[in-house]
């Protein structure tokens, strides 16, 4: 029995010339000159060009009526393309195929877009997500993924990690996120939760001497959407016992180093740099900074506390409030225009305004700044707010004044945003490289004003930095976790902490995130008891693998990355999902609809 295909389309090269090969893949384009037809036939290895002859009147005549996007069979010799038709941009380019027989497998209807147009919408896109798949560039980045987990398996399994599954169907446990519920038809009136991560069962897995599991897992969050985000999404999550902080960072670096070095022949830092939390926010107002943007904060809140200028002296003086100076090398030269549009810009991050100084000559004082507010601070004020910042003549000085999360975060933002801007690359002020960092002694917990209670910053299993422990229950602010996060180019890559392995510690931080040990039972209860039976020292890391693959493509956001994603509004526009079930699915789960709110169409 002949096979129907010899070869893929986009590996025929000038090593087969005169032989014959038979191909199987899609018309990308069809070009009639009349005496010749020209066919691009395309499969997942890239294109090559098929040439149809009319001297052969009945293959000749099939080729006249296909179009775009038929599925087609083709036999015929290769052979070399004559003088300058050669193309180099395609690894068939030197060659093309003179057709015998074309086949066609399946006709197609006309398509909805060019599959070479750069410029569809992403409603466009995700409606017809099979012929989007079909793109080149869709179908390097699903290859690229797929090299990416290759490389993770491979390098795990050479450490000794077991792959283990967990539960998809498990109990609603209170992670952070809303979880996703799935009602029990067997047991009426319960609900399974969809998982936000494996994160109990891998540490059960640790006490049930494991001690080395990984898992290239989906999880669940229903929460609001962004580029970055997806209601399910893909963890490569990973679990040690017996190793030290400093080991397990150690050991997924190096993941993280052989993965990109594998799959894009990209040299990594060795070692990464590495910054505490405190100083993170400190310089940048963020814990996952990009250390490719060359400007940093200068912290100016206790040199306003005493002046008039209410704008700053409020801040200053208010309780968790900062004042911060950030400098912008040359940016003197920038158009009221722009700063205009950068204070709108940090509006969104609930700043009231921007305030700045232009410093035009740093030798006259007070007169060689320019600014509104200038009138407004002394002298002596003014000269410590040069010295502090290292302004030069020609540079400018943007101010944030407010609580201390609304200063991090729209100054922030800002200095990634000027960073990434025409003016910052032309002004030297990105290095457009892969910066990667580590950011460790987070907090332990956020205090949630509104609920007036505390908050696990990453977790509640997360271990207190030794010597913390008392501070549990004395002065929670204080404690430090032993957690750690990778950041890459301003995106947390993947984060992880040594866990609590032994109960009692547990339960004081359920108690100061006041969770009672009656609700500890109710939700924990099977991870504390499993705690009480010598339980190791363990602790682990989990790596967005579609942030990692999204960063790798260079693209604008994980969609691109994922086969069939959700819109921002957590919906699948290829399957119409979630849909409308019937009353009798609903009956059969002992589930009442409410009156439903209209839809806005």
């Amino acid at each position: 029995m002949s096979s129907m295909r010899t070869n893929y389309c986009g590996l025929v090269t000038e090593e087969l010339l005169g032989q014959t090969v038979s191909l199987c893949g899609w018309v990308h384009r069809r070009r009639d000159h009349g005496s010749l037809i020209f066919i691009d036939l395309r499969d997942r290895e890239g294109l090559v060009q098929v040439v149809c002859n009319p001297e052969q009147a009945e293959m000749f005549k099939v080729a006249e009526a296909v179009r775009n996007e038929y599925c087609l069979r083709v036999t015929g010799v290769v052979t070399a393309r004559i003088g300058n038709t050669a193309n180099s941009n395609l690894k068939s380019g030197k060659i093309e195929i003179v057709a015998s027989a074309v086949e066609v497998l399946n006709a197609s209807v006309p398509v909805p877009f060019q599959l070479d147009d750069d410029n569809l919408s992403e409603t466009t896109r995700l409606t017809h997500r099979v012929l989007d798949l079909r793109r080149p560039q869709m179908q390097n980045n699903l290859r690229l993924r797929y090299k990416v987990t290759m490389e993770v398996r491979k390098y795990l399994d050479n450490l000794g990690f077991i792959d283990i599954e967990t539960p998809m169907l498990t109990k609603s446990t209170p992670e952070g996120a809303r979880d996703y519920l799935v009602p029990s038809r067997v047991n009426a009136g319960s609900f399974f939760a969809l998982p936000q991560s494996p994160q109990l069962f891998k540490q059960l897995l640790m006490v049930a001497n494991f001690d080395r599991y990984y898992q290239i897992t989906k999880c669940f969050r229903d929460e609001d959407l962004r580029a970055d985000r997806q209601p399910e999404f893909t963890q490569i999550d990973c679990e040690t016992s017996f190793l030290t902080e400093q080991e397990i960072r150690d050991l997924f670096e190096d993941m993280i180093r052989i993965v990109f070095k594998n799959t894009l022949d990209i040299d990594l830092p060795n070692p990464f740099p590495v910054m505490d939390f405190a100083t993170a926010m400190g310089l940048y107002g963020s814990d996952k900074p990009d250390m490719r943007v060359k400007m940093e904060f200068t912290d100016l809140t206790e040199l306003m506390k005493s002046v008039e200028f209410k704008v700053f002296n409020g801040a200053a003086n208010m309780k968790g409030g900062r004042v911060v100076a950030l400098r912008v090398p040359q940016g003197g030269s920038m158009a009221r225009s722009e700063i205009d549009a950068y204070t709108q810009f940090v509006a969104i991050y609930g700043a009231k305004g921007l305030a700045y100084i232009k410093v035009n000559k740093k030798a006259d004082g007070a007169e060689g700044l320019q600014s509104p507010i200038v009138k407004f601070l002394p002298p002596e004020v003014l000269a410590a707010i040069v010295e502090q910042t290292g302004a030069e003549d020609g540079d400018l000085i943007f101010f944030g004044a407010d609580k201390e999360k609304v200063v991090n975060d729209a100054i922030g933002a800002l200095r990634v945003k000027i960073g990434h801007s025409d003016f910052g690359k032309k002004a030297g002020l990105f290095d457009d490289v892969w910066k990667p960092l580590w950011v460790v002694d987070f907090p332990m917990f956020d205090y949630d004003e509104e609920a007036d209670r505390w908050t696990a910053t990453h977790h509640p299993f997360t271990a207190p930095k030794d010597g913390h422990e008392d501070m549990l229950e004395t002065n929670p602010g204080a404690c430090i976790a032993k957690a750690y996060d990778m950041v890459l180019n301003g995106w947390e890559l993947g984060g992880g902490s040594i866990r609590i392995h032994r109960e009692e510690v547990q339960s004081k931080v359920f108690r100061a995130l006041k969770i009672d040990a009656e609700e500890a039972q109710l939700k924990f209860g099977f991870l504390l008891d499993a705690l009480q039976y010598g339980a190791p020292p363990h602790g682990g890391l989990a790596f967005g693998l579609d942030r990692i693959v999204t960063m790798m493509t260079g693209s604008d956001s994980i969609r691109d990355v994922i086969a069939f994603p959700k819109t921002q509004r957590a919906q699948c526009l290829l399957t119409n999902a979630p849909s409308e079930v019937d009353e009798k699915q609903l009956r059969e789960l002992h589930i009442r609809l409410r009156n439903a709110e209209p839809k806005i169409v």
